[in-house]
């Protein structure tokens, strides 16, 4: 009994350590994730920083589920700041990626 009680949490937190929870607005969805070298042509906006949670119940998540939700974060911020682009600026690290923000197609 004891047993499965401990088995069901443990697959409770691992279900949890693989999910996103983020989701991609509307706005967001029509923004890019480029390479620096596609964005040559562009015109630079700023920089933001996403961040989310790389560990649940002391279960560290995968790394998939992180570097999504850090996307979807820069994705939907970019927007918001008058942005169609997004370049990541640095590998994700515990649980925080900065991206640069740009604006690729004529308003």
């Amino acid at each position: 009994m004891i047993i499965n009680k401990f088995l069901s949490i443990t697959l409770v937190c691992f279900s949890l350590a693989a999910c996103s929870n983020v989701e991609l607005s509307v706005e967001g969805e029509k923004t890019r994730v480029l390479e620096a070298s596609e964005v040559t042509k562009c015109s630079y906006i700023g920089k933001t920083t996403s961040s989310t949670t790389n560990k649940v119940v002391g279960v560290t998540r995968h790394q998939k589920a992180i570097d999504l939700e850090l996307i979807t974060l820069a994705r939907n911020t970019a927007k918001k700041l008058g942005g169609d682009t997004v370049v990541a600026e640095e590998p994700a690290e515990e649980g925080r990626q900065t991206f640069l923000i740009y604006r690729c197609v004529p308003q």
